[in-house]
């Protein structure tokens, strides 16, 4: 066997980042570890032995040896990241082989695949800042939910950074609509609802539609798909993972399914018309989503009752008051014309969502 003919098979997989470097002759070790290396979205280089060009072994992020290659890879240069690899019951000597080739560990398949999958996403991916994750929510129905998170979505984008929209309401008509991407290729939620286990990060990103400089997570126009948490869960840490924001556009009910959405957020912006039937409402939603999410803020949206304020709104719900939306005269002749929510920098809308980001993120950044 040579590092050629395998490679061929790990090149499969096109667009995976570089992951770790296999080291084995055992072929049915091997296919188990291409399997598993493609789910983490990542490329690995195949050896029998210890690679003669020595910056395979050294500058790889995750080395994985066969227990079948143990003895060929004595006399390496010893270094981090190095795992010992095999197939149902371990050698007796296994631990002994181990310090020989100075592993981290000893791995067995197929009960560590769920761990190693992780490693390999780790390594292959990098472990950086995560996404700021913020979610919307309507606090009454025609609250404006959607609209605000498009246009955070889009202020984030049009400031340089990554930026990626989910929208977490299977009835609200789709994310992708309101900002005019419904024709935009790549994958939506039903492509994801029997997603369980690590998702890659690059490879969700890549395969989500691109729309006015972001990334977009919404639904086709089939029947209704129901996300089982898993698959929430799973997405949603993929997506966080590549850095950035990630802003998730939530349904008023608190399902399974939103309750993992919840569970990723850093905050949360729950939206209230000035008026006291949407207070009533909005007081509802909020003793739900607070059961999950600690940091929920309101966003006020005018015009208002007799009586009434942004700061009295946010009173009556004791919770933060994150900011008053602004009225945006443009707005309707804007969506007329085949525009999303906030594609003027210069609308009162847009300038809410920037201003907002300039207090949300951090000094240096979230990229």
């Amino acid at each position: 066997m040579t590092g050629s003919i395998t490679a061929e098979r790990a090149r499969a997989g096109e667009g995976r980042r570089a992951g770790p470097l296999i080291v084995t002759e055992d072929l049915a070790l091997l296919d188990d570890l291409l399997r598993l290396c493609a789910a983490a979205g990542a490329e690995p280089e195949v050896h029998h032995a210890v690679p003669e060009h020595r910056p395979s072994w050294d500058d790889a992020p995750l080395v994985l040896v066969g227990d079948d290659a143990a003895a060929r890879c004595r006399g390496a240069v010893r270094r981090p990241g190095v795992l010992l690899v095999g197939r149902e019951q371990a050698h007796p000597d296994v631990w002994r082989r181990a310090v020989e080739i100075g592993a981290d560990g000893v791995l067995r398949l197929p009960d560590g695949e769920g761990w190693l999958v992780d490693r390999i996403a780790d390594v292959a991916e990098g472990v950086g800042r995560q996404a700021l994750t913020v979610g919307v929510i309507g606090g009454s129905g025609g609250a404006g939910a959607s609209t605000l998170a498009c246009s955070l979505a889009l202020a984030a984008a049009r400031a340089g950074r990554r930026a990626l929209l989910v929208d977490g309401d299977p009835l609200g008509g789709g994310l992708d609509v309101l900002l005019g991407g419904e024709r935009a290729e790549g994958r939506r939620w039903p492509d994801f609802a029997a997603s369980k286990g690590r998702v890659a990060g690059g490879a969700l990103e890549e395969s989500l539609p691109a729309v006015r400089g972001l990334r977009v997570l919404s639904w086709d126009r089939g029947d209704s798909v129901v996300v089982p948490p898993d698959a929430m869960r799973s997405v949603l840490a993929a997506a966080r993972r590549r850095g950035g924001v990630v802003v998730v556009d939530l349904p008023r009910r608190v399902d399974a399914a939103a309750t993992e959405a919840l569970a990723q957020l850093d905050l949360g912006l729950l939206v209230v018309p000035g008026e006291l039937r949407a207070v009533a409402a909005a007081g509802r939603v909020a003793s739900l989503v607070g059961m999950v999410l600690r940091d929920l803020r309101v966003v006020v949206r005018g015009p208002y009752a007799a009586g009434l304020d942004e700061q009295w709104v946010a009173d009556a719900l004791r919770l933060p008051l994150a900011g008053e939306l602004p009225l945006d005269p443009g707005l309707s002749a804007a969506q007329d014309a085949g525009l999303p929510p906030g594609a003027s920098a210069r609308g009162p809308l847009a300038r809410f969502c920037t201003a907002f980001w300039e207090q949300a993120l951090v000094p240096d950044g979230v990229s």
